[in-house]
């Protein structure tokens, strides 16, 4: 097969046997270009291949750019000419979204060992298998850009109105509901989860824009609290509980319930962070500004370990907390 190479040995101009035209090659953005010149002189071969390799790499700077590529109308229009046959569109190359969550799911099942609870570890992976793969496939993680986020929001919220599937006996599945807000949310944090790994792993540059447009923040109203009034029920209520149970069996039961209910006012923990409270998470000390003695409470929340100053409340309203607090005061030196 007879070769030939130009600009610097990166095009070259070869012809195969038993045929009468030279073809170019040329490799860039990590796959080949090949493309018949329809000429049978060498002379007019090589002056195409110059020409069609200066094409391909503008288009080439342009990909990396991320600007869209000229139309062969709008080349026409400035005049440039149109080779003989049609470019075949690039593949696109590179790591693909998929690749990207198999690699997210193995990581955060490691490192949340212990940390998280299994069952929200195993949420993620439903994300990812029953509403992301399918949408993002295969595509590469250069394609997954603001847009394309865009329209997988609008794709899930615009669920169809009929199922495409019938079960085993004939009958039509359920109507697919509209996803609510937290639902949602939870799908673009996983989405948001397999990009970051992709940044670690330097197959992304930067994560893209996720914040959803034309759309005010989603928590635009107060979180529900008693009133001074409200509250003094609810603790007159528990207090006389704790003290009258409908049954004797219950009234350790009770009397927790109405201590619980104090603590919690009195400290403003979440539910879940009182829920994960350790006796070495809790000191009782003495406050500098007031000379009270309250609690000192080191909080593991979702966003941490925080520090809490509870009200003078939780350790002299009760007898059971006085005589918790004076037997920690009386072990210490």
């Amino acid at each position: 097969m007879e070769s030939h190479t130009l600009m610097d040995g990166k095009v070259h101009v070869y012809r195969r046997e038993n045929s009468g035209f030279w073809q170019c090659a040329v490799f860039l953005g990590g796959r080949n270009h090949r493309q018949t010149t329809r000429q049978k002189s060498l002379a007019l071969a090589m002056d195409f291949a110059r020409e069609w390799y200066m094409e391909r790499y503008a288009d080439e700077r342009l990909r990396r750019r991320g600007l869209p590529l000229p139309t062969d109308a709008e080349r026409q229009a400035a005049g440039e000419p149109l080779f003989l046959r049609p470019r075949p569109k690039a593949k696109p190359v590179g790591p693909t979204f998929q690749q990207a969550a198999e690699m997210f799911v193995a990581e955060y099942r490691v490192i949340t060992q212990g940390e998280r609870n299994p069952k929200y570890v195993e949420r993620k992976s439903q994300h990812l298998r029953l509403y992301l793969l399918p949408f993002f496939g295969d595509r590469p993680l250069e394609q997954v850009t603001a847009g394309l986020i865009q329209e997988y929001r609008v794709h899930r919220l615009n669920p169809p109105e009929a199922p495409s599937e019938k079960r085993s006996r004939g009958r039509a599945k359920a109507l697919p509901k509209r996803p609510a807000r937290s639902t949602m949310h939870q799908e673009l944090v996983t989405l948001r989860q397999v990009l970051k790994t992709a940044n670690r792993k330097g197959w992304i540059a930067a994560l893209p824009d996720m914040t959803a447009p034309y759309k005010a923040s989603g928590k635009i109203s107060h979180r529900a609290w008693f009133s001074p009034d409200e509250y003094k029920r609810l603790y007159q209520a528990t207090r006389e509980r704790a003290r009258n149970p409908k049954n004797e069996r219950w009234r350790g039961e009770c009397e927790q319930f109405h201590d619980y209910v104090l603590f919690m006012v009195n400290t403003g923990l979440r539910p879940d962070e009182a829920s994960r409270l350790e006796y070495r998470d809790v000191n009782v000390v003495i406050d500098e500004e007031t000379n009270q003695r309250i609690l000192e409470i080191e909080v593991r929340g979702k966003r941490g370990v925080g520090y809490c100053k509870s009200m003078p409340g939780p350790t002299t309203s009760r007898p059971r907390w006085r005589a918790l607090t004076s037997a920690y005061w009386a072990r210490r030196p």
